[in-house]
């Protein structure tokens, strides 16, 4: 299926069942992390999901691509990037399963509906506002540096639009993994599962992959590290099984 590109935008291809991305170079794109977490979230059969702060919609349609039962619903802040999300979901003819809301997270369950999916993920600004260079532009700036959106503010999105019993997925810088942790727990999501996310084998993790359940019990289950690179710096196996490659 066709669709518009407009001046400055490019097509990547996602490498997951011939799925295309609309993209812009001055904009936020998708890396690593979002592959990653695209994996971790492991979406089940006929889940309903959503996505938040889904940027282009890297991450929920790799999902969709996944697992082709589920239905996602995506919301992003910026119009022209929730834009540019939708029209990616009409290139990949997935509309019949995703849907693309230009929402504020946090106000994202008064349009959705409170308690109504089992699966929530996030890929959330890492940066603390102030606390580095802020961006250049506008795009950028959303995308990397949290403003308002405290891991807190994420959270509580999250716990409002899940059903107890729901999932909570999403990727953060590791040395902030004790402050995303204690954000979900006093959202009433508790982490359950968590695997550190190294670049390479012997040194200490960048990101933290971390799961939670809505009104979940105590016990927090460590995976296995994820080493993205061996010593020589070839990628490795797990690597490859994520990326299908």
């Amino acid at each position: 299926m066709s669709t518009t590109l407009y001046p400055g935008e490019r097509l990547d291809d996602l490498q997951t069942g011939g799925l295309k991305l609309i993209q812009r170079p001055d904009a936020f794109r998708f890396g690593t992390d979002s592959v990653l977490l695209a994996d971790f979230a492991a979406p089940r059969k006929d889940e309903v999901a959503v996505d938040l702060g889904c940027g282009t919609g890297a991450i929920a349609l790799l999902m969709a691509g996944h697992q082709p039962r589920m239905r996602v619903d995506a919301v992003e802040l910026q119009p022209d990037v929730a834009d540019m999300a939708e029209r990616s979901v009409a290139l990949n003819g997935l509309q019949s399963r995703m849907r693309v809301y230009c929402l504020d997270m946090r106000e994202a369950w008064r349009t959705l509906g409170a308690g109504r999916y089992s699966l929530a993920v996030c890929n959330p600004p890492y940066g603390r506002s102030g606390a580095a260079l802020e961006s250049k532009t506008e795009a950028f700036r959303i995308a990397r540096h949290e403003g308002e959106l405290t891991p807190a503010a994420v959270a509580r999105s999250a716990a409002m639009l899940l059903k107890n019993g729901g999932r909570f997925c999403v990727i953060y810088p590791a040395p902030r993994a004790y402050e995303l942790m204690r954000a979900m727990d006093e959202a009433g999501i508790a982490p359950k599962r968590l695997r550190p996310v190294h670049g390479v084998e012997g040194r200490a993790p960048k990101f933290v992959l971390l799961e939670g359940v809505k009104q979940g019990g105590e016990g927090l289950h460590w995976l296995p590290p994820l080493v993205l690179r061996n010593e020589d710096g070839s990628f490795s196996g797990e690597w490859h099984r994520i990326y299908g490659y």
